[in-house]
C-alpha cells in the first residue's frame, strides 16, 4: 500500500535527505505502516528502529504545552480569553496587558518568533538562567499590535510554558506526565514514553536516541539532551521545547485527540469533546488552530492533499505530524534532519512529496 512512501523514505537517506527516521501512517487509530530507515547515529552506525527515541523539538508546542493548557482551562484554573498579565503580573507592562492566552497559542501576541537568549545566559550561573530568561520575555517590545499579525513564536509557547506552571504548581515536565501521559500509559515506566529529559536531573533511558547536531558551542553531540539552544539554557524542560519520543509514543497520543475529538474515546476525564474540538477549530484571521498549525493554502509541507479539516505542526529536528480530522489518517514523519549540522535543508522538499504519496493511498 505504501510502496511510493517506502520508496521515497529509502531515497531520502541516501540522498542526504536525513541519516534516519521513522515514517508512521494509521486510519482510524489503526497503523497501517510503520518502518524505520537509516542510522541513528552517522559516527556509531546505530541503525535506526521504530522504538528509536526523537528530539521532538517544536511537537513540544502542541503535544505538551497546549494539551496542558487544555488540561488547566478543563480545572477552570485557565481560560483562553484570560490576559497574561491577571497569571503572571510581570506582563502588566510594556504594552503586554492585553495579550490573552489564545493570543499565544494562536501566534498573534505580537512577540517575535525567536531570540537567542542563550548566548547571554550561558555566561550565567545555571541557577539564575531560568529567572534571567523570563526577564527578557517580561521586556522583550512588541513587534506588531496584539492581534493583527500572525508570527509563529517560541517566545509566546515560553510564556504558556511559565504560564502552565504558575498555574497548576508544578513544572511542566511533571504536569503532563502526572495529567496527560501516564493516565494514556505514556508516562514513566511504559513501553513506549513521552517525556522530557531534564538536565538536572537526567534519567538514565536505556532507549536508543536519535541523535542531533554537533553542537558548534556546547562542542559535543547532542543524543538525548536538548537541541534547542534556549530550552538547554531553561534545563531542558520549556514550553517551546524539550519533548521526547518514539514514533509510537507520538501515534498513541495523537489518536487519542483524534479519538476524543470524534467522540470515541473511552476515557473522557483527560479532556473534553467539545474544548478539544474548539482548540482543533482554525481560526480564519491566523490561519492556525489553538496551538497546532494548519495546511497553507500554497507550499505547504503537509502537500496538496490533506483536507482542510487538517492539523499538525514540525518540529525543527526534522520532526513533523499531520492528522486529516476528516478523514481519520496521522503520519508521523520523525527523522534526524540536523544530524550532524542544522544546515541541511533539504527536508523543505521532501515532506510534501512524502504526504503526498501517503495521501494517495486514501484518495
Amino acid at each position: 500500500m505504501m510502496k511510493q512512501a517506502d520508496a521515497l523514505m529509502a531515497s531520502g537517506v541516501a540522498e542526504g535527505v536525513f541519516p534516519g527516521g521513522v515514517l508512521l501512517v494509521s486510519k482510524d487509530s489503526k497503523q497501517l505502516f510503520c518502518k524505520a530507515y537509516g542510522q541513528t547515529d552517522i559516527f556509531s552506525k546505530i541503525p535506526m528502529s521504530r522504538e528509536t527515541i526523537f528530539d521532538l523539538a517544536s511537537l513540544t508546542k502542541p503535544l505538551a504545552t497546549t494539551l496542558a493548557v487544555m488540561k488547566l482551562i478543563k480545572r477552570e484554573k485557565l481560560f483562553l480569553e484570560q490576559n497574561v498579565s491577571s497569571i503572571l503580573p510581570e506582563f502588566g507592562a510594556n504594552s503586554k496587558n492585553e495579550i490573552t492566552i489564545r493570543n499565544l497559542l494562536f501566534h498573534n501576541s505580537g512577540l517575535p518568533d525567536y531570540r537567542e537568549y542563550y548566548k547571554a545566559l550561558r555566561k550565567l550561573p545555571e541557577k539564575k538562567r531560568i529567572t534571567a530568561l523570563r526577564g527578557y520575555l517580561v521586556k522583550e517590545p512588541l513587534l506588531y499590535p496584539i492581534g493583527k499579525k500572525t508570527l509563529y513564536s517560541d517566545l509566546g509557547f515560553m510564556i504558556l510554558g511559565w504560564i502552565v506552571e504558575t498555574a497548576a504548581g508544578r513544572s511542566l515536565d511533571r504536569f503532563t506526565e502526572e495529567e496527560i501521559y501516564a493516565p494514556l500509559k505514556l508516562g514513566s515506566g511504559s513501553p513506549e514514553r513521552l517525556f522530557f529529559v531534564d538536565l538536572k536531573q537526567p534519567e538514565i533511558e536505556e532507549a536508543v536516541f536519535a541523535a542531533t547536531e554537533v553542537c558548534p558551542w556546547r562542542r559535543i553531540l547532542l543524543k538525548g539532551e536538548v537541541h534547542d539552544d534556549n530550552a538547554y539554557m531553561m534545563g531542558g524542560v520549556a514550553g517551546h521545547a524539550g519533548l521526547f519520543g518514539s514514533a509510537g509514543a507520538v501515534f498513541k497520543l495523537l489518536s487519542f485527540i483524534v479519538d476524543v475529538f470524534h467522540g470515541r474515546a473511552v476515557d473522557s476525564d483527560i479532556f473534553d469533546k467539545h474544548l478539544m474540538r474548539k482548540f482543533l477549530r482554525k481560526d480564519e484571521y491566523s490561519g492556525r488552530t489553538s496551538g497546532f498549525d494548519t495546511p497553507s493554502l500554497t507550499g505547504s509541507s503537509s502537500g496538496r492533499f490533506f483536507s482542510k479539516k487538517s492539523v499538525g505542526h514540525l518540529g525543527f529536528t526534522g520532526t513533523s505530524f499531520w492528522i486529516d480530522l476528516e478523514r481519520s489518517v496521522i503520519v508521523i514523519l520523525l527523522t534526524n534532519r540536523v544530524h550532524p549540522s542544522r544546515q541541511n535543508n533539504k527536508i523543505k522538499v521532501f515532506r510534501p512529496k512524502l504526504h503526498d504519496s501517503v495521501m494517495k493511498n486514501f484518495l
